[in-house]
């Protein structure tokens, strides 16, 4: 259980990152979560957490940009008088090959899937350090490990988070903290039900278990990770892809 922690969940107003904030908050967890602009998913999001004996509280942030992430993780200590769980969700798409692809594309999915993270983990773990506890669960992609045609630039994010992940865990074990990685393969969200139905066919054909995984499926891993029981875990990328990358 994780019942007196606090959780910060970045892009949690949807998809997954929504799946994650219900499972923190069955486990007992207060949940802070991020949404960049869409406000009616967040109230929606805010109403079903708070089914849950939990504090909840959405902030709309814009995770690229480095002070005010500064400012929002100060904001979230303040209001829930700790931060002992991030979890790096946010992320964006601006798919082309990349002969096609614009600067201003793969910079924006660099900002926010990449940096977003880093910027995160800057602010949080000063808090985390001063308490020798906490948790940083990032959310890759199989796309990170494997590549992608057609998404050089969210590729490239998602594998710079399995760098940032290794290297943070080795930076912060000796004060308590873990930092992990997971990396969905095809999870069914409003992402995926916006693609063809035969390119999504196709893709379940090299899938082993002959299905897109659910935004559940995620979350339930996630929370195990910020949960006692995986204290002695760190610095692990876990696929949660049906076997697609074996």
């Amino acid at each position: 259980m994780l019942t007196g922690k606090t959780a910060l969940v970045s892009g949690g107003s949807r998809g997954i990152g929504r799946a994650i904030c219900l499972a923190l908050a069955a486990q007992g967890a207060n949940v802070a979560f991020v949404y960049a602009r869409n406000q009616a998913m967040a109230d929606e999001t805010e109403a079903l957490l708070k089914a849950y004996p939990v504090r909840v509280k959405a902030y709309a942030c814009d995770v690229a940009d480095f002070q005010a992430t500064q400012e929002l993780v100060k904001t979230v200590v303040a209001d829930f008088g700790s931060l002992d769980i991030l979890i790096n969700n946010a992320g964006i798409t601006r798919d082309t090959l990349v002969m096609r692809m614009s600067e201003q594309d793969f910079d924006a999915v660099i900002d926010t899937n990449l940096k977003g993270a880093f910027n995160l983990i800057r602010h949080a773990s000063t808090i985390m350090l001063k308490q020798r506890a906490g948790r940083i669960v990032n959310i890759t992609s199989v796309a990170g490990l494997m590549g992608n045609p057609g998404q050089a630039n969210y590729s490239a994010a998602k594998a710079g988070m399995v760098g940032l992940t290794k290297t943070i865990a080795k930076e912060l074990a000796s004060r308590g903290i873990t930092c992990n990685a997971v990396a969905p393969g095809f999870i069914q969200t409003d992402m995926t039900d916006a693609m063809p139905e035969a390119i999504l066919q196709k893709a379940i054909e090299f899938i082993p278990l002959k299905r897109m995984g659910t935004a559940q499926d995620v979350a339930s891993l996630v929370a195990f990770l910020c949960a006692e029981e995986a204290a002695y875990i760190t610095g692990q990328v876990i696929q949660v892809d049906g076997g697609l990358r074996m």
